[in-house]
């Protein structure tokens, strides 16, 4: 079966891939996942009207009926943040969510995948998945799929829960360009500081674009990683911050949750524990991002 059979991308986004308009893809694991129910359908629709607003096409990527999909309806959307039966499909499960025809939300490694088969070249994100706190390797499929997939992904860094240290040499090591969008460090997801450099800073969605168009010019093929701070005002202080994962990690630990479940457990224990700070924080550089994202694929 060729790709062009299984991968459908939605009338408004192929009308904008061929009149060579700007799209930014979205995930869909945040939907369906990584945000509480009613939020996350508010969420999920408000990601796509911001991008709409700055002047781009939303694309918000998932698989239905095994069907690799670029661009929802609203009804489309609906079903990923309602249905329970919703699976989280990272690039490993492709050939069984087509197979399977599976309905799937798609994790930031499917998505670059998809919108960049896609021919889209702008991807928006919360955070990226990293390595993991284990004493066992325990890499994201994320990291390896930005390493072999030339797509720019605007994100506020790799989730707290994680080892950002080891994930920031990963990024390193493998030649991922890490640009800093108005900030001189790493973003820590819910904190603007994390003490990790960058490769560089840039100040505007122009810059972006240069960087973009020496990368083709020089034929690389790994992803852009522009990281963008959570809004100021949204910030959580670094001692709740901590406060809270600390405890989390414990829970995880006494209750045996581990694998592709840990992180949004994390997340979702951090949100409950901090009286909702993590989750308006996340929520924030989201909106955030997506805003970014499409300024820099209008630049484009």
């Amino acid at each position: 079966m060729l790709l062009s059979k299984i991968l459908k991308t939605s009338s408004l986004v192929k009308a904008a891939l061929a009149d060579g308009r700007p799209v930014v893809a979205l995930e869909s694991t945040v939907i369906a996942h990584g945000l509480p129910r009613p939020l996350n359908l508010k969420v999920a629709f408000r990601l796509e009207q911001i991008v709409s607003e700055a002047g781009a096409v939303p694309a918000t990527i998932a698989i239905l009926n095994g069907q690799l999909r670029a661009g929802l309806d609203d009804a489309e959307i609906e079903l990923i943040a309602q249905d329970d039966n919703i699976r989280k499909v990272s690039t490993r499960d492709l050939p069984l969510a087509v197979g399977g025809r599976w309905n799937g939300a798609t994790t930031v490694a499917t998505t670059a995948w998809i919108a960049h088969r896609a021919g889209i070249k702008v991807f928006a994100t919360g955070g990226i998945g990293g390595v993991h706190r284990d004493e066992l390797p325990d890499i994201s499929a994320d990291l390896p799929e930005l390493a072999r997939t030339p797509i720019v992904v605007v994100c506020s860094g790799a989730k707290i829960v994680l080892n950002l240290p080891a994930t920031r040499e990963w990024l390193e090591t493998h030649g991922i360009t890490v640009v800093g969008y108005q900030c001189d460090e790493l973003p820590a997801f819910y904190s603007r500081v994390s003490g990790l450099p960058i490769d560089a800073r840039v100040d505007s969605p122009a810059d972006v674009a240069e960087i973009v168009k020496a990368r083709r010019e020089l034929g690389f093929m790994s992803a852009l990683l522009v990281t963008v701070p959570v809004p100021v005002e949204m910030e959580v202080p670094a001692e709740k911050l901590q406060r809270t994962l600390e405890a989390a990690l414990i829970e995880a630990e006494t209750t045996g949750i581990g694998g592709r479940e840990l992180t949004p457990f994390l997340l979702r224990r951090m949100a409950e524990t901090s009286d909702g700070a993590t989750l308006r924080a996340n929520v924030a550089l989201l909106e955030n991002n997506a805003r970014v994202a499409a300024a820099i694929a209008c630049a484009l």
